[in-house]
């Protein structure tokens, strides 16, 4: 089987995407990389040995030695160059979020069904074992029908990932219950077996907004240090943040689905230790897991009612994979199920609709909290889009 070539828009903070693509005679490759950011060439250089840069998105969406492409460019880039790409025939696979607005997400769902272009959507945790281990133990009714679903999000690193380049700005992420929790509530939404219908939500900018003095100046680049996983601590001693920063750095949000499930989700980004610990409770029991990768487990309690212990009733161990890759291994799973998705078609794991729907409770959920908590309601998708990627991305 030949190679299938990938082209590559972005090398940034996903540039490790593109580098799990370059797999040459393993059935995918990068054959040229665009950004505009001398850096990011340079880099790509070093990680990509002999793959060509370029400035010019265009000269990849173009390229006849590239088959699909990779959109791994900054959030609110993702609506324009994703449709240039299906518009010209190439297989697309954007990185999360689909969008930071729903008239973006929308965009491109209408552009992958008014060309017949294929669409997929890099929601990377659907392919972590821990999360599939999960949805295999509720699969299976060892917790019953799944009722309640909390999430928490305890963002260690934030402060380096989220406060130093444009993740800062809403102008470019909309917040960060969208740009940062479109992961955890797509999986919610996948583990709960809904979509979010209703939210309520508070938030604040409490730590990084009330550090004008370690603001770096409009126009200066983001420092080569600003990622430090034993320094940077703590919080208020930062340094080097975004000249602009009007995102919140700590959230809580309720929900609704649209079956009846009620969920809730928090999020903080000035915690010492980087966690995300998710509660699914049914009818019949409920699991938690402890670690999100090699060496954690899953918890389940479901044999009869007690005191808290922690002698659960099963215990799964969270799978090893072979290779780590990114996200614990998600990152090279789920370029293998592009690659083949991009060659063959049929139905995968990540879903564009669902993709939407966690950017439309990540933007209902955000103005809620800017209006002091008043309940929103999520707008739903087309049904014509939703019909056509729950079918495979296939026209009559």
């Amino acid at each position: 089987m030949t190679d299938l070539r990938i082209g590559v828009l972005g090398f940034g903070l996903r540039a490790g995407l593109a580098v799990t693509a370059h797999r040459p005679g393993e059935g995918h490759r990068v054959t040229v990389v665009a950004d505009p950011d001398p850096a990011a060439r340079d880099r790509a250089a070093q990680l990509l040995p002999g793959v060509p840069q370029v400035t010019d998105h265009r000269k990849v969406i173009e390229a006849d030695d590239v088959d699909a492409v990779l959109v791994l460019t900054p959030d609110h880039t993702h609506a324009d160059l994703s449709c240039e790409a299906l518009r010209a025939g190439k297989p697309v696979f954007v990185e999360k979020p689909l969008e930071v607005t729903l008239d973006g997400c929308d965009r491109i769902l209408r552009t992958a069904r008014e060309t017949g272009t294929r669409l997929y959507v890099g929601h990377n945790m659907r392919h972590m074992p821990v999360v599939t281990l999960m949805r295999e133990i509720i699969a299976r009714g060892d917790i019953g029908e799944v009722k309640t679903v909390w999430i928490r999000h305890f963002v260690g690193h934030g402060g380096d990932f989220y406060f130093k380049d444009w993740h800062a700005e809403r102008k470019y992420t909309t917040g960060l219950l969208l740009q940062k929790a479109a992961h955890d509530l797509d999986v919610l939404h996948w583990l709960a077996g809904g979509w979010t219908r209703q939210v309520q939500a508070l938030g604040d900018l409490m730590v990084y907004g009330s550090l004008p003095d370690a603001r770096r100046a409009p126009g200066a680049p983001k420092g080569t240090g600003w990622l430090a996983y034993d320094a940077n601590w703590p919080p208020r001693g930062q340094t080097g943040l975004n000249p602009v920063i009007d995102v919140e750095d700590v959230s809580l949000v309720n929900m609704r689905l649209d079956n009846g499930v009620l969920a809730a989700y928090q999020q903080c980004h000035f915690t010492p230790d980087y966690w995300r610990n998710y509660t699914v409770i049914g009818d019949g029991g409920r699991l938690e897991n402890f670690g999100d990768g090699p060496g954690g487990v899953v918890k389940v309690w479901n044999s009869r009612r007690s005191e808290h212990r922690t002698d659960a009733d099963a215990v799964h161990k969270i799978p090893d994979t072979q290779d780590l890759g990114g996200h614990g291994g998600a990152d090279p799973l789920i370029m293998t199920e592009f690659v083949r998705f991009a060659r063959d078609g049929g139905l995968t794991h990540t879903s564009p609709i669902a993709a939407r729907m966690a950017v439309a409770a990540g933007i209902a959920a955000t103005d809620s909290l800017r209006d002091g908590g008043t309940p929103r309601e999520v707008a739903p998708p087309d049904a014509g889009l939703a019909a056509y990627f729950a079918g495979g991305q296939k026209r009559e």
